[in-house]
C-alpha cells in the first residue's frame, strides 16, 4: 500500500489498535528524520499505560496496526465468551504461548478466547498467578476496545463484560 493510502486510512484523533498494546489514539502525523531520512510517522498515544509509540505510516500494516473492530465483531466476541471454555490438555507453559500469542495477534475474537478459556467462576479453584496476569491482560485489551467502539467509558464496558461472563455461569 502506498503511503498517502496508508496516511489517509488513519488520521489524528482516530481510535487504532495496536497488537502488542491494545487500543490506542493517534494524536498526529509527523515527519521524523531518521538515519538521515524522512520517515512519516503515526504518533499513537496509550493513555493508559502513559506511553507513546511513533509507527512509521508505510510500515503500520506490517505491524499489524488496524482500525476498531466493527459493532458485528465486538458482538462476535462477546458471544464467544458466552461459550464453553475449551481448555486443551497440553502443559501450561504450551498454552500459556498460545494465549500470549491470541493476546498479542490484536484480534478481538482471539482475544475474547483467551478470557472464556481463563475465566474462573467463585466456585472454581485459584488461578496461578500467570493465569492470572494472562487472563487480565486478554480482559483489558477486550474492554478497552468495547468501550472505545460503543463509547462509552472503561468501567461500564468493564461491568457489561462481566454481566456476560456472569451470565455464562448462570447458564
Amino acid at each position: 500500500m502506498s503511503k498517502s493510502k496508508k496516511a489517509a486510512e488513519f488520521r489524528p484523533n482516530d481510535f487504532v489498535v495496536y497488537p502488542a498494546h491494545g487500543v490506542g489514539k493517534i494524536v498526529s502525523i509527523d515527519v521524523q528524520e531518521v538515519a538521515g531520512l524522512s520517515l512519516e510517522m503515526f504518533v499513537i498515544s496509550f493513555e493508559k499505560d502513559k506511553m507513546t509509540l511513533r509507527v512509521p505510516t508505510a510500515k503500520a500494516s506490517a505491524v499489524g496496526m488496524r482500525p476498531l473492530s466493527s459493532a458485528e465483531i465486538v458482538h462476535r466476541a462477546l458471544e464467544t465468551l458466552k461459550g464453553r471454555a475449551k481448555v486443551k490438555r497440553a502443559m501450561w507453559s504450551r498454552r500459556a504461548q498460545e494465549y500470549e500469542q491470541k493476546i498479542n495477534s490484536g484480534d478481538l475474537i482471539s482475544i475474547a478466547e483467551v478470557v472464556r478459556d481463563l475465566h474462573r467462576n467463585d466456585d472454581q479453584r485459584e488461578q496461578s498467578y500467570s493465569e492470572r496476569q494472562l487472563y487480565e491482560a486478554a480482559l483489558e485489551r477486550l474492554t478497552r476496545e468495547v468501550a472505545a467502539v460503543n463509547g462509552i467509558e472503561e468501567v461500564k464496558a468493564q461491568q457489561h463484560v462481566g454481566m456476560v461472563l456472569g451470565d455464562r455461569v448462570a447458564a
